[in-house]
């Protein structure tokens, strides 16, 4: 047996102002996408803002139905978003946050399993690194420099 480990950098900032411009931008646009999130079930709205190479933002919010299966993520609603409107253009960065109207959400929120492989497929295809910040509506925020680093060993056409 050979034993591995896996080791993830990433940066904890105490608020949104510690960080570089352009992240607080993306930041804030998540936030302003996350405010129209349409979260009737949950309560639990989410943004989440997409940087593109070419300047362009893409944003998208969460979207619940009855019908529990059929909503969709506010990252794969941005992510899908963009590679539709702009196929090929290198994705730089998103940004994702969330707040609760039955909590305080004081932990930066994460993207689910289904996001995470939806946004991995993007990083793969590209060949680049995708950065994602992730706050709640208060507290730290953190950073990532890939996305690889919050999906260690993923699944990719390799396997097919």
């Amino acid at each position: 047996m050979k034993k591995h480990q896996i080791v993830i950098d990433y940066n904890v900032y105490a608020t949104l102002s510690d960080m570089e411009s352009e992240d607080i931008t993306l930041m804030e646009q998540a936030v302003g996408a996350r405010s129209n999130a349409y979260a009737p079930y949950s309560n639990f709205q989410v943004g989440a803002a997409v940087l593109l190479e070419n300047g362009e933002v893409i944003i998208g919010n969460n979207q619940e139905n009855a019908s529990y299966p059929s909503g969709l993520c506010a990252e794969r609603v941005a992510i899908f978003h963009a590679g539709a409107k702009f196929p090929g253009i290198t994705i730089k960065a998103i940004a994702i946050t969330a707040t609760s109207k039955n909590f305080v959400v004081d932990e930066p929120a994460a993207p689910c399993g289904n996001c995470r492989q939806a946004m991995i497929e993007y990083e793969q295809k590209q060949k680049t690194p995708v950065k994602i910040l992730m706050m709640g509506e208060k507290g730290n925020v953190i950073k990532f420099n890939s996305l690889s680093d919050i999906l260690p060993l993923a699944f990719d056409n390799s396997f097919l």
